[in-house]
């Protein structure tokens, strides 16, 4: 396989999901979107990434977390959900660099238990055993990205919006909609020398306030990173892992929780392969993550499977 196909995937895993600090513990931007090669080019045309995202966290009963208007504690998340993310890149140079849009979109399920309901709608206080769970779609994220290429060096500046039009309802314990619009900016760089790769995404996170809950998360910060090394030309192994801390409070009349600053770490293994389908040059990856050192957020684990889907002809 030719040095160049390895090099047209990128921004495959940029995406929001479901996690549970932010308002429910959930913040816009998920841990973890951005992995290998995320700064290289892309192959100029259409794809078709597609992502199963499966997540399992749990918070200390001792924390108190805000789900909608409702306070919970010892909560417990498992999500299953499936991003389709139609990607154009344009093979016509923008400010010395490669461009691509996408739009981002799943389809899933997730469930919540929560020990103890410490308040809620209609005035229900120290419910013991509650659950929710809930079958539907995401919100949609519009993402743009730029990349330049320098030889062995690759650099990426992307912005990625949140449109709330997902399944939301402020007096269910879960949701696969976050009920507010949210713009990240960031950028990334990546080493690849055709054995070896590392890639960092350094963003942050604006959030408008949820009007269903006068809730309004803070800024958020993260550095998501990649190191890989390619045991064959089609076949790489290595580590992932994030960083991710909120650098203001949350504010609004539904803080009651107080500014709820939160942060995760992670780490974990990948594996990545190429392989040809007809004349096609397809990519699959597998990625897991064990989180530790969390704050005012659900920890737990959480695995990524990646398949990217070229639909030009390959050149």
């Amino acid at each position: 396989m030719r040095y160049t196909d390895v090099r047209w995937l990128l921004g495959v895993a940029l995406l929001p999901a479901v996690s549970v600090a932010d308002e429910g513990g959930v913040s816009f931007w998920v841990p973890g979107q951005m992995s290998t090669l995320a700064a290289a080019p892309a192959k100029p045309g259409w794809s078709i990434p597609l992502v199963y995202y499966h997540t399992s966290a749990d918070q200390n009963s001792s924390k108190g977390t805000r789900l909608g208007r409702q306070v919970a504690a010892g909560v417990e998340a498992d999500a299953n959900l499936l991003f389709a993310i139609p990607t154009y890149t344009f093979s016509e140079p923008l400010l010395g660099g490669q461009a691509a849009l996408s739009v981002v979109a799943a389809v899933g399920e997730m469930a919540v238990d929560a020990d103890v309901l410490l308040s809620g709608p209609r005035g229900r206080v120290f419910e013991r055993g509650a659950s929710d769970s809930l079958k539907g779609s995401s919100d949609l994220y519009p993402l743009a990205t730029l990349k330049w290429n320098h030889g062995e060096f690759n650099y990426m500046v992307y912005s990625m919006g949140n449109i709330p039009v997902g399944a939301y309802d402020p007096d269910r314990l879960v949701n696969l909609g976050l009920g507010h619009w949210s713009l990240d900016l960031g950028g990334g760089f990546t080493f690849f020398d055709k054995k070896n790769e590392f890639s960092a995404v350094l963003g942050v996170t604006h959030n408008w306030e949820n009007r269903h809950t006068d809730y309004k998360n803070g800024v958020d910060a993260h550095l998501d990173w990649s190191a890989s090394h390619f045991v064959t030309e089609t076949t790489h192994i290595g580590l992932v892992g994030y960083v991710y801390q909120q650098i203001t409070g949350d504010s609004g009349d539904g803080a009651v929780l107080g500014d709820y600053k939160s942060r995760v770490r992670a780490v974990g293994p990948q594996l990545g392969h190429f392989f040809k389908v007809g004349t096609q040059t397809w990519y699959a990856n597998l990625k897991g993550y064990h989180e530790f050192s969390a704050r005012n957020r659900a920890e737990g684990w959480n695995m990524w499977l990646t398949l990217a889907i070229p639909l030009g002809s390959e050149s």
